[in-house]
């Protein structure tokens, strides 16, 4: 199967472009981005998800059979410029949707994320459940996911994706979401022992670790379109509070000193969101299980970094 992936530089897709190439074959999976950065290897082409024209030409050109769409603009950069999430996120998606219906793509892969819940959704939501979200970013991944339920059932199109927490990862910094405190608390920690959450202590929230992550989209993307039973799947692979990610970080690094001076806008965001989310559809329909939780992925996060930022001076 050949492969183009959207917003290929950003945290996920830097991480998932390399897993997909091992998988599918290195020129069977075609990055691509607004401009590249980091170090993904070729084939790479930059595209414009605002611009059918670019994307139906690089389908056509590469012989493209399935689409893992990313490009997106995260929850707190959202609120910044309403606008611009809302035309990324929502006219990007018809876009991709559109042109994998009229070359008839095999799959189209969009992950969506918790941001669809809000207050009224009651806590460890499953795959279905009120989806009244207070962010442009969670409005967006509504729409997202009622799209593609629409193509599926309309056009037959495969869409499919994991319904994400934050996603924790050490290759590629945090790229302005709510929860990328749980990141940078790992970066501060190793850099200068000590860090300033945007969240009150209390605040607790469902994520993931990158590899967990990965394995999601994997699995996802292999099971038969028989055996789903819902086209978005909750995946989580662990909760908990900002103080215990605080005290976690201490085990590792002693000296670690954390602060808590909660961000007005983006406590909001994280108070509209569940502490949890249930995920046992995924479990049951394609065999999901996070292999990572909160000690471990400390573990790892810490020893990584700290390598990557002696490597690079």
């Amino acid at each position: 199967m050949r492969i183009l992936v959207t917003g290929a530089s950003g945290q996920i897709g830097s991480e998932l472009v390399p897993a997909l190439r091992e998988v599918y074959g290195r020129d069977n999976v075609v990055a691509s981005g607004r401009r590249r950065r980091g170090s993904l290897a070729d084939p790479f082409v930059e595209l414009d998800v605002l611009r059918r024209d670019e994307l139906d030409r690089v389908v056509r050109d590469y012989k493209i059979e399935a689409i893992v769409h990313l490009a997106a603009v995260l929850s707190a950069k959202g609120e910044q410029d309403p606008a611009l999430a809302w035309d990324v996120n929502t006219n990007g998606t018809i876009n991709v949707l559109e042109v994998a219906r009229a070359n008839k793509l095999e799959m189209v892969v969009i992950p969506s994320s918790i941001a669809v819940y809000g207050p009224e959704t009651p806590d460890n939501p499953g795959d279905i459940a009120i989806m009244k979200p207070k962010t442009i970013y969670g409005i967006s991944k509504v729409v997202t996911e009622l799209l593609g339920e629409y193509y599926y059932s309309r056009y037959g199109l495969d869409v499919r994706g994991p319904r994400l927490p934050g996603v924790i990862s050490w290759k590629t910094p945090p790229g302005g979401g709510t929860t990328d405190y749980a990141v940078e608390a790992f970066y501060e920690a190793v850099k200068r022992r000590e860090y300033t959450f945007w969240v009150r202590q209390d605040t607790r929230l469902p994520m993931i670790y990158m590899p967990d992550t990965i394995r999601a989209f994997l699995l996802l993307m292999k099971a038969e379109s028989s055996s789903l039973t819902v086209r978005f799947y909750n995946v989580q692979g662990m909760s908990f509070t900002a103080r215990e990610l605080a005290d976690t970080i201490r085990k590792f690094v002693p000296e670690f000193k954390a602060d808590f001076k909660p961000d007005p806008l983006r406590q909001k965001i994280a108070d509209s969101w569940p502490k949890s989310i249930d995920d046992s559809r995924a479990r049951r329909d394609w065999g999901w299980k996070p292999e990572w939780d909160l000690e471990s992925m400390a573990r790892d996060m810490i020893e990584n970094l700290r390598r990557v930022l002696v490597e690079s001076g």
